[in-house]
């Protein structure tokens, strides 16, 4: 009896010393996957497709004439190669500052007054239905921004040196969070971003549904974020500084599959 007792505290130990305990990246990843199948981004898919296609503002027209740079009315495959020129505007747009200007042009909305309307406020929750149904679109295709302008390339190089940028009280960059593999903050691993396959897990996962708040973040919201964290200003709603970084994060991206709209922590 004794000998089986000496036994089966050996098993046990012998037990837990094998049971290796689940990491937090581990801890997340299969918390994620327990809500992937009921993302409630797929809500917001719904109501930016029907946004897409219903006639509204001054001019009561539907977004289906936009042309998101793949012709009028096309989206299927143009988020994966966005942000990029447009020689309607001369500039280079990502997907949020284009659907601005789909919206002044097409259906008479001011621009600038949702630029500077707050996030989840407004015509700026429109935004985030547009969002997350346009990328949902692609999702599965592959990243391929065009560097065939010059000022896509110019914006790329400017995108390069926001990235790395350092100031404010903390002397962050972008960089300081997202510029070596193998880094994380509280919780949360940080994926490398000047390069795949890091970036196909950041860039290639936005406009996701934050669980933490209940809300749908584009690009551009999380931007904003990363700029309130490293304590500087906020940047302007589309503004070329967030741009060039999309643009900069989106090269890096070339090759990664779209998974977007995600689901986030």
């Amino acid at each position: 009896m004794k000998k089986f007792l000496m036994m089966s505290v050996l098993l046990a130990a012998t037990g837990a010393v094998s049971a290796q305990p689940k990491s937090s990246a581990d801890a997340i990843a299969e918390y994620r996957a327990m809500l992937a199948d009921g993302n409630p981004a797929e809500l917001f898919e719904a109501k930016g497709e029907e946004l897409w296609k219903t006639k509204r503002g001054p001019k009561n027209a539907s977004l289906q004439q936009c042309d998101l740079g793949k012709g009028a009315g096309v989206v299927k495959g143009a988020f994966v190669e966005l942000p990029r020129w447009f020689a309607d505007t001369a500039q280079v747009q990502d997907l949020e500052s284009r659907l601005l200007t789909c919206m002044e042009k097409l259906q008479g909305f001011n621009a600038a007054e949702i630029a500077k309307t707050p996030f989840g406020k407004g015509e700026q929750i429109n935004l985030e239905g547009l969002t997350a149904w346009i990328s949902g679109e692609s999702r599965g295709m592959k990243f391929k921004l065009s560097q065939a302008h010059a000022e896509e390339r110019k914006n790329f190089e400017l995108g390069k040196r926001a990235f790395f940028y350092r100031g404010g009280p903390y002397d962050f960059s972008c960089a300081s969070c997202h510029g070596q593999p193998d880094k994380r903050i509280r919780l949360q691993d940080l994926p490398e971003l000047t390069k795949n396959p890091g970036n196909g897990i950041g860039f290639a996962a936005w406009p996701a549904y934050r669980v933490s708040s209940g809300e749908m973040w584009g690009m551009q919201r999380r931007l904003n974020d990363c700029y309130r964290q490293q304590r500087f200003p906020y940047p302007g709603y589309a503004s070329p500084v967030t741009i060039a970084l999309s643009v900069y994060m989106g090269v890096n991206a070339s090759g990664a599959e779209s998974i977007a709209p995600a689901l986030k922590r």
